[in-house]
């Protein structure tokens, strides 16, 4: 299936590994230009070197997302090389595991805006190329705690829910120009992220890694966790020219854990 992006240009944030780095590729194996951003420089780097090394079409940059200052001058360095961004993915790093009660205010505000302030003023700045081109793609990636909240990540299961609120409001306002939004979530997939939460649980609770790990892979109906490569090409998918008619949507890819109709 020919998904009709070759030569569109990408902004993938996170994408110096994990599921923003598996989304850069999928996008990229399309024949998408592919930006990596990530605030991680040398991963950035070595993901964009990557892609080219695979016949792909990318650079990285360097790109703390909490710092609203650098919106603009990141997106016109990016259309100056590419042209406008046509498919942007908001991928954000997530805040430390913490009760939802008993939060600083400043920790409240810390998270608010590299979560959900820089993801709401990049989508501002990129929409207008969007809209003069009548086509775009919006993908958020939030999290299953935004379904099911999940113990002990309070301050992502808050701030992720308020993305979703934007996502489907943003949908409406933008989708006669031919621009769709989506919001994407990942069940257990098998990143150093969720190696990281694993860890954590099992100190809390006195266990060891691989208890916690099997006690969540029996949650799953597939039984194990997923792939990072099989989260990125359900996004490739949602930023393609074959997905025109699906936005405002929640998109679970969490191999059946989340129990909820």
């Amino acid at each position: 299936m020919d998904l009709g992006i070759n030569g569109k240009c990408a902004l993938v944030l996170g994408a110096g590994g994990g599921l923003g780095g598996a989304i850069a590729h999928a996008l990229a194996t399309e024949g998408a230009k592919v930006v990596v951003a990530d605030i991680d420089g040398a991963a950035a780097e070595k993901t964009a070197e990557s892609i080219r090394e695979r016949g792909g079409d990318a650079f990285a940059i360097q790109w703390d997302i909490a710092d609203l200052s650098v919106v603009d001058g990141n997106v016109s360095n990016i259309e100056g090389r590419y042209g406008p961004v046509s498919i942007l993915v908001n991928n954000t790093g997530g805040p430390p595991p913490t009760t939802v009660s008993g939060q600083s205010v400043d920790q409240w505000s810390k998270f608010f805006q590299s979560m959900v302030l820089s993801v709401i003023a990049l989508t501002d700045r990129v929409l207008p190329g969007m809209k003069s081109a009548g086509w775009g793609r919006i993908i958020t990636s939030t999290s299953s705690g935004v379904i099911a909240p999940i113990p002990n990540l309070g301050l992502s299961n808050a701030l992720r829910s308020t993305l979703v609120g934007w996502s489907k409001t943003l949908a409406k306002e933008v989708g006669a120009a031919g621009i769709t939004c989506n919001i994407v979530l990942p069940g257990r997939i098998a990143t150093p992220r969720i190696t990281f939460l694993d860890e954590q649980k099992a100190k809390r609770e006195g266990r060891s890694v691989e208890d916690v790990a099997a006690e969540s892979t029996a949650t799953i109906p597939v039984g194990r966790y997923g792939k990072p490569e099989e989260y990125g090409d359900v996004v490739a998918f949602l930023a393609s020219a074959r997905s025109s008619f699906l936005t405002g949507s929640i998109i679970r890819v969490d191999g059946g854990m989340i129990s909820s109709i």
